[in-house]
């Protein structure tokens, strides 16, 4: 593994592009709830109870985080009280609610002390606490009659948890949190670092039944994006708990997910997929959010231990910068181009995914300082 880059990556020239591009995508975004952008480069506009809501709005407050601009504030303000008041009709909200809340409810609290938003992120942690199944130990992915399935997408939200039990004093939340941890590190992390999508227990015994392959090529196969929620996810536990087996269970798919990263360090969807067939696409969201977790390792150990993991993000998201990007498209509404949602069931290949551009906005704000850590 490379621990330096051939060159200095100057994050800081990238976050100027980000600026611009994020002040255009003000403009052409809106209050859209984008989750894909197509080749026309214009995003979708989902129902807010969509997993994906959180994330514009959490680019909105990262940017006004970073820029004091005004423009940022006011176009993110509400975005937690939409989703409250979707809360009181019929409504999809599930596991994600930590995607959802802690980019808008959460953020907007530790940003400005807004009394609605700890409110709202706490009634959120209280929703997903109540998913939780005990005789399994772990979080309830989605809804209707998948009462024993579990994903390892949860890692990521496990943070509304945590930060429920620092607000509250409440220690039931991250009691939940680390239980449902506890059980990734069992069930979904395999020995070479490689991750489950989808397990299945049963419900009353809490008993595992089966893995499925979910969003990767096979059940046993290496999903490219769930390897970074959980090494993201397994590195913020530690954060949270100061267990030092998470931390080496984010560090174990750390290895894996570079070891299997292509010449341009840009991840294929699936690692397993693209090692058997020709011509399988990427995916830039998994390449953002594992940099922006790689970065999170790294500041977790002593500078020694951390400059591999740092040295991986930067080459990564230098890539992104260089090749995946749309700088120079003023139209496109997204930062990121070539990001896979489904591969197995046919939908959003070769897109630009909101959460794509949410995780490399967070990465290239980490590179430049930013400390308020919400995931």
């Amino acid at each position: 593994m490379m621990e330096t880059t051939q060159n200095t990556f100057d994050a800081a020239a990238v976050w100027g592009r980000m600026e611009r591009k994020t002040t255009l995508m003000l403009r052409l975004i809106g209050d859209k709830s984008p989750h894909v952008a197509g080749k026309d480069g214009k995003y979708d506009d989902k129902r807010i109870d969509w997993w994906t809501s959180g994330f514009w709005p959490g680019i909105l407050w990262l940017m006004y985080d970073m820029t004091g601009k005004e423009a940022y504030k006011e176009a993110a303000w509400s975005w937690d009280e939409r989703l409250e008041r979707l809360m009181l009709e019929p409504n999809a909200y599930d596991h994600d609610v930590g995607f959802q809340f802690l980019p808008t409810a959460v953020f907007k609290h530790l940003l400005t002390g807004d009394a609605d938003g700890l409110r709202r992120g706490l009634s959120a942690a209280n929703f997903l606490a109540g998913r939780y199944n005990l005789n399994g130990r772990f979080i309830r992915a989605w809804n209707g009659d998948k009462h024993g399935w579990s994903i390892i997408d949860t890692s990521m939200n496990l943070s509304l948890l945590f930060w429920a039990s620092q607000q509250s004093g409440d220690p039931r939340f991250a009691q939940i949190a680390r239980s449902h941890a506890e059980t990734v590190l069992k069930h979904f992390i395999r020995d070479d670092g490689s991750v489950n999508h989808i397990v299945v227990f049963d419900p009353d015994s809490g008993e595992r039944l089966e893995v499925l392959g979910g969003q990767g090529h096979a059940p046993d196969s290496g999903w490219s994006r769930g390897a970074a929620w959980a090494l993201y996810g397994m590195a913020n536990t530690y954060r949270h708990t100061g267990d030092e087996v998470f931390l080496h269970a984010a560090r174990r798919v750390a290895h894996f997910f570079l070891a299997n990263l292509p010449e341009d360090e840009v991840a294929h969807w699936d690692f397993r997929a693209a090692a058997s067939l020709t011509g399988e696409p990427r995916d830039t969201s998994a390449a953002a959010c594992a940099a922006s977790g790689l970065l999170e390792i790294a500041e977790r150990l002593t500078p020694a231990e951390g400059r591999v993991y740092r040295a991986a993000a930067e080459r990564i998201l230098h890539s992104l910068d260089a090749h995946y990007s749309t700088w120079e498209d003023d139209s496109h509404e997204a930062i990121l181009l070539h990001g896979t949602g489904h591969k197995p069931a046919g939908e959003n290949v070769d897109v630009s995914l909101i959460y794509g551009d949410y995780f490399f906005v967070e990465a290239i704000a980490k590179l430049e300082g930013w400390q308020h850590r919400v995931f």
